[in-house]
């Protein structure tokens, strides 16, 4: 495992950030059900090249490490696909992430799925079954993941499929995008409130669809920006103002950290433009992934921060909430958490070559190396960002932020 001190001197620069990770898994599946969609600037990040090396294999037994959309989109997929038993397995925090509420609503549709360990999460034992369209009721509250996994498969079921969520919505802008990335292909599909119609679809026509860069990895940008000095510009490459990422809402929240995001062509320019926010009050259940950007920038702004929808950041690749508790606390802040969210008082001073761990979490590692724009600081495990953004490191150093 490897630590990076981090340190900045800011240039301008412009950058080309990789394809978005949440489309480009999509589009896999996609791919995966009709063959004559070619996709353009797909991710090349782990959780994406693990997605496409398991759907490219021939193995009867599959481990997809801590890749929680593969884990998800691959026990929809196989359940109406694999003509054998599939084991599908992952690392030790996978097996520890739930999946009961997917498995529940394939099996209530035909799907033969047993446990391999504990009963309600990873591994898994994917049997061939006959899958056939109906109504269905699934907890949206947990992961919207289970229903973009659901959402995807539905058009390949006799009958299609009728979903009704139930519970608390969180991250919608997900279930959105997989919508628009089925109607984009030629799927019919009616969505209301609480309910989505998909209907079923043999085949379609060849469709090309070019992968907008990632907004969630832009964030650690606007992250910089808001910590810079007024008048502070970079530009990011390939990004749309009409965006089917969620994580899009960026440019909306960090106008409040000062933030001026201009349209140009094909690509956005970020300035600092003002420095007059006290604290922040948000509620990220749509956008839970932004989560520990936004308490970073607050920490290095020291203003006040309060963050509620936070309740699945729980059950991703750590427990977040406490991973970002842990860590901020020791910046000598007073950190207060519940299982929805969290909220801190501003921090006085900083100390410099505070050693951050990051928990098996890429989110972890690029959120607080933003920090480094105001203090040296130590990111442990540092490689950890290949899951959804390799070339993080490299793209830093093109701003004047160096790591060694």
């Amino acid at each position: 495992m490897n630590s990076l001190l981090v340190k900045a001197n800011l240039k301008f620069n412009n950058i080309s950030i990789p394809g978005s990770k949440s489309e480009s898994n999509r589009l896999l599946i996609l791919k995966n059900l009709y063959e004559n969609i070619s996709i353009i600037n797909i991710s090349d990040c782990d959780d994406t090249r693990s997605l496409n090396n398991a759907l490219q294999g021939n193995k009867n037994s599959i481990n997809i490490g801590h890749a929680g959309t593969a884990m998800r989109f691959l026990t929809a997929l196989f359940s109406i696909k694999v003509s054998r038993t599939i084991e599908l397995t992952g690392s030790l925090r996978m097996k520890q992430r739930p999946i009961k509420i997917l498995v529940d609503s394939l099996r209530s549709i035909g799907a033969d799925i047993d446990y391999l360990e504990n009963d309600g999460y990873p591994p898994l034992s994917i049997n061939p079954s006959i899958i056939r369209g109906r109504e269905i009721h699934i907890n949206s509250s947990v992961s919207s993941q289970y229903i973009s996994s659901l959402l995807l498969i539905a058009p390949k079921i006799n009958g299609g499929l009728k979903i009704n969520l139930t519970g608390k919505e969180t991250s919608i802008p997900y279930i959105k995008m997989t919508v628009n990335l089925l109607e984009q292909i030629g799927v019919e599909v009616v969505s209301k409130k609480n309910y989505i119609h998909v209907k079923e679809l043999n085949s379609i026509s060849s469709k090309e669809i070019i992968v907008e860069s990632d907004w969630s990895s832009a964030s650690y940008f606007y992250s910089i920006v808001a910590l810079a000095p007024i008048g502070y510009k970079i530009s990011l490459n390939g990004f749309k103002k009409d965006s089917i990422q969620g994580d899009s809402r960026v440019k909306t929240i960090y106008e409040s950290f000062g933030v001026k995001t201009t349209f140009l062509n094909n690509k956005i320019v970020l300035e600092k433009v003002s420095v007059d926010q006290h604290s922040i009050l948000l509620d990220l259940s749509p956008n839970p992934d932004l989560a520990q950007t936004i308490c970073v920038t607050c920490l290095g702004l020291k203003i006040s921060c309060k963050l509620t929808g936070l309740h699945t950041l729980k059950i991703k690749e750590t427990d977040r909430i406490e991973a970002l508790q842990n860590e901020l606390s020791k910046f000598g802040v007073l950190v207060e958490t519940t299982t929805d969210s969290i909220m801190f008082n501003y921090v006085t001073d900083f100390c410099s070559g505070v050693k951050i761990r990051t928990y098996d979490d890429h989110r972890m590692a690029m959120a607080f190396a933003c920090l480094g724009v105001k203090t040296d600081i130590e990111i442990l495990n540092s490689e950890v960002v290949s899951k959804s953004y390799p070339s993080f490191w490299s793209d830093l150093s093109k701003i004047g932020i160096s790591s060694k």
